[in-house]
């Protein structure tokens, strides 16, 4: 399980963003001025650093640069500052994305994602119940045989992986399975993949324990 650690000031931001990363599987940490982010990441590991810029004796920029000291973990700054300087001194220090407030909760938990992605710290294996993905070697098996899904299938399957608890609408679906099909793919084309993925994958595709339907919402895993 990964281990985040929050450094910000407001008191109520740093609490409902631990609580958004901890339904998402995280495990969070809070500091909220640049002496005590610099005191946790002495002494604790982090897979992932979510630095605030404007810190009430101090930066996230400060914070930044003793990261890299301290076993270099990846880092996403969150700042109220939309200026171009703030975006290019933050990433010329090494910081791995940047992300302005007020942000929307799904796209920073897919900003995380992708940054862990990159960095080598994301969860290569899964395993649901009796299903495993083996995201390295692109391997699919349920109760020990191996499930072969076409390459759309496959990367859906991946979506609903990597955003675990979350409820993904229809739209979200497609922008995330749009870059790999080879053909126009439409509302009723996800129905399909989704029925066929079900049929693979589901002990009963008829009652899916691990791909629900979300009533008016879309599905969740």
């Amino acid at each position: 399980m990964h281990k985040i650690l929050v450094v910000e000031d407001d008191r109520s931001i740093s609490k409902n963003l631990s609580l958004l990363l901890a339904n998402d599987g995280y495990l969070t940490a809070a500091a909220f001025t640049q002496k005590e982010a610099l005191q946790k990441i002495e002494n604790e590991r982090f897979d992932l650093l979510l630095l605030d810029i404007s810190l009430p004796d101090g930066s996230g920029f400060s914070v930044c640069t003793a990261a890299k000291i301290f076993g270099a973990p990846p880092v996403i700054f969150l700042t109220a500052s939309d200026d171009e300087i703030s975006a290019v001194t933050g990433l010329e220090l090494g910081a791995d994305d940047y992300i302005i407030k007020p942000f929307r909760p799904m796209e920073l938990l897919s900003r995380i994602k992708s940054v862990l992605r990159r960095s080598g710290k994301s969860q290569a294996i899964f395993e649901i119940d009796d299903l495993k993905i083996d995201s390295i070697r692109g391997i699919v098996s349920k109760n020990g045989a191996e499930v072969f899904l076409s390459a759309l299938e496959y990367r859906l399957l991946l979506v609903f992986v990597n955003n675990k608890g979350i409820v993904l609408s229809r739209e979200k679906l497609l922008s995330e399975i749009w870059d790999i099909a080879g053909e126009f793919v439409n509302d009723n084309t996800l129905t399909v993949y989704i029925k066929r993925l079900r049929e693979k994958i589901e002990d009963d595709p008829q009652n899916p324990a691990i791909i629900k339907t979300i009533r008016g919402l879309g599905y969740k895993l």
